[in-house]
């Protein structure tokens, strides 16, 4: 049985101090030029005073262009370092890890957020985006690995490539949305391309000793489980990642395609050979007995959303308490203030089916 206080160090070297992780929240409250505002500082700050072993930012864009929301936190520039250096002190201050998620909206930018058509590997009609040209993709391959060099300049323990939830490394992966008929298109050696492309350079100008996890997402938007496995096991041997990051939905599912239903989605990730590979779960881990059942199934630490919103001191709370139960929802805007949320979060909160009175 895992005890969820126990450490957990990564193959780079890295230790956790225990086993929660801080789920890479959409919360809308930077500037809209990506720069760090005060309310995603104290967010983040007091999810690492409340015991989080590893506190993740929000997806964070590595082009202006990849913006995927309203108020996100940047990485694409030289000019947004200053608010990183001072978020990635204060989390480390309360010796918890500082990641930092790399991301890319792809098709799922809002046009209007960046004045132009969205980017998506090929044309895609449904979004309205255009495709990447050959050297776009390798330009945007360069700015993942920027991304990541100038977060490890601002003091991020390490970071966290997003390729999972329809972003642009999913529309590579994707044979629905890549219809790609280069190096970078078709089959899926091909699709992943990209994916494998910026993990080996992460790892190459970053170091051994910097944190390097992927996110994965193993369905919609073209996702097929077995190849999102083929994408896990080959990512383990090639040697070069810390952590896999797996997003269920809901970690106590069974898979939503009938082929895939002999067993349910968190089994199918635990019959990949991990050798030195830590990796995680997000998706319904919501009180202290969903920590541990999750954990007693041999996933090595756990990633907590809903509940590190709930309270920002969720993993102190569980290992006080082994029956823990988070407030029930709908709770009020007085008690998400009190748990560290700007407004701009509370609003995105209230679009939430039932979570803000």
């Amino acid at each position: 049985m895992t005890n969820a206080n126990s450490t957990l160090t990564f193959p780079c070297g890295s230790t956790m101090k225990n086993r929660f992780m801080l789920a890479p929240l959409t919360n809308q409250q930077s500037h809209e030029n990506g720069q760090l505002s005060q309310d995603e500082l104290k967010w983040l700050t007091m999810r690492a005073e409340g015991g989080f072993g590893l506190v993740m930012t929000c997806a964070s864009h590595v082009q202006e262009i990849g913006k995927g929301f309203p108020g996100q936190l940047g990485i694409f520039s030289d000019n947004l370092i200053e608010g990183h250096i001072k978020l990635t002190s204060q989390i480390k201050e309360q010796g918890s890890l500082a990641v930092i998620q790399l991301h890319h909206a792809g098709m799922r930018t809002p046009a209007e957020l960046i004045k132009e058509k969205p980017v998506c590997p090929s044309d895609n009609e449904e979004t309205n985006s255009r495709g990447l040209t050959l050297d776009e993709v390798k330009q945007l391959r360069d700015d993942f690995i920027s991304a990541a060099i100038r977060a490890k300049k601002c003091g991020y323990n390490g970071v966290e490539v997003h390729g999972a939830h329809g972003y642009i490394l999913t529309q590579f992966l994707s044979s629905e949305i890549n219809k790609r008929k280069d190096e970078y298109g078709g089959l899926l050696a091909n699709r992943s391309r990209l994916l494998f492309e910026i993990v080996d350079a992460i790892r190459e100008t970053c170091g051994d000793h910097f944190l390097l996890g992927v996110r994965l997402s193993p369905e919609r938007f073209g996702m097929d489980i077995e190849e999102i496995k083929w994408v896990c096991q080959k990512l383990i041997d090639d040697g070069a990642i810390d952590f896999l990051d797996i997003s269920l939905w809901d970690s106590f599912k069974m898979p939503h395609e009938k082929k895939y239903q002999k067993t349910s989605l968190l089994e199918h990730f635990k019959s990949l050979d991990f050798k030195k590979v830590k990796w995680t779960v997000a998706g319904k881990i919501n009180n202290a007995m969903d920590v541990q059942k999750i954990l007693d199934s041999g996933v090595d630490f756990v990633t907590i959303g809903k509940s590190a919103i709930l309270h920002h001191n969720f993993p102190k709370l569980v290992l006080k308490n082994p029956t823990f139960n988070p407030i029930a929802i709908p709770v009020s805007e007085d008690h998400l203030k009190k748990e560290g949320l700007g407004e701009k979060f509370i609003d995105y909160l209230n679009k939430w089916p039932n979570f803000v009175k």
